[in-house]
């Protein structure tokens, strides 16, 4: 994990997972697919240095610490890949920590939320974020990696 600008300044984008994500591989792979959240984070610090930028991958299962990272983002992140899990369809107070801070968030889902429970239909957090990719596993991750860096939206 990188965290801050490298020495040579290139942009950083912070990785952000929240709760049971640290679950992923074990927790129903049908669903959510047979990678690790170590092994995405491993692709993503691949991929990041062929665009040249630098990932802070980080996951918890509490809903302040999610906020606080945030809320430090600024100045620090260029961009941010989120994927908040279940607080996406929960957290007002999340929604609210994305509308406050600087850095552009992507939201991210490995399943396709709009072909699951109703109750995973509505994304709180999608209205405040620049983009969402949901649907392709593993790969979700990687698709916002590269419309970050393809986009420019971090500069």
């Amino acid at each position: 994990m990188a965290s801050g600008r490298s020495r040579s300044a290139a942009p950083v984008v912070w990785v952000l997972s929240g709760p049971n994500l640290n679950l992923l591989g074990k927790r129903e792979p049908k669903i959510y697919g047979k990678h690790s959240l170590q092994d995405i984070h491993k692709m993503l610090e691949k991929a990041a240095k062929t665009h040249g930028l630098v990932v802070d991958c980080r996951q918890t299962n509490h809903e302040g610490e999610l906020i606080t990272w945030l809320q430090q983002s600024d100045g620090i992140a260029s961009a941010i890949i989120l994927n908040a899990g279940a607080l996406t369809h929960s957290s007002i107070a999340l929604r609210d920590a994305i509308s406050a801070i600087k850095p552009p968030t992507i939201e991210v889902h490995l399943s396709h939320i709009f072909a699951r429970e109703k109750f995973r239909h509505t994304s709180l957090l999608a209205p405040v974020c620049k983009g969402m990719i949901s649907g392709f596993g593993a790969q979700s991750y990687l698709l916002a990696l590269t419309a970050i860096a393809e986009s420019k939206i971090n500069r």
